[in-house]
């Protein structure tokens, strides 16, 4: 009777498929764990930098670990290929990106100082982008003014100001002491 049953049909993955699937499972896990965490860090740190570190360092990395299982699950080489670029442009834009968010958290007064240990920004100007305040100067010292019919000064620097809208308390950003940052 033994003779008459059917043999079942061959695993096309064996064995490997079964490792690939419980890798790429517990890198998915990982990935969502690591991703859970950067949105709470971004919702719980003090200030600019702190968040801007939560929402690149375990954010990038838990993507890519959700990359790697969805690469393992999948297995096909259009379905890899595309999630190599989303990998690929994940690494690329997420350190200009912070770099941008930092720069510009420093010079509208984003950054608390008291947690800095070090601030190697606090006395350097920003030569390479002077600001929408400043005018730039041509190679002849001209700063274009009579050409444009602006009346701004060759010597005006860039001065920060204020985000408009709301605090988490409800005031007025530009109040004295409330600041989305500060957490007062």
């Amino acid at each position: 009777m033994s003779a008459l049953r059917a043999a079942p049909p061959p695993d096309p993955d064996g064995t490997l498929g079964v490792v690939l699937d419980a890798v790429g499972t517990v890198s998915i896990v990982l990935g969502a764990v690591l991703t859970l965490v950067a949105s709470v860090g971004l919702l719980s740190l003090p200030d600019v930098l702190s968040r801007m570190h939560a929402a690149t360092k375990p954010q990038v990395l838990g993507l890519l670990l959700v990359v790697i299982g969805g690469a393992l699950h999948l297995r096909t080489s259009v379905d890899v290929w595309m999630l190599v670029l989303v990998g690929a442009f994940q690494l690329v834009t997420a350190p200009v990106t912070a770099h941008v968010v930092g720069r510009l958290a420093h010079r509208g007064d984003g950054v608390r100082s008291d947690l800095l240990h070090v601030d190697e920004l606090v006395d350097s100007a920003d030569e390479t982008d002077p600001g929408p305040d400043s005018p730039e100067t041509d190679e002849d010292g001209d700063d274009g003014a009579e050409g444009r019919g602006d009346r701004a000064g060759a010597g005006s620097a860039h001065r920060p100001q204020r985000a408009a809208g709301r605090s988490r308390d409800g005031r007025n950003g530009s109040s004295p002491g409330g600041s989305l940052d500060s957490g007062e």
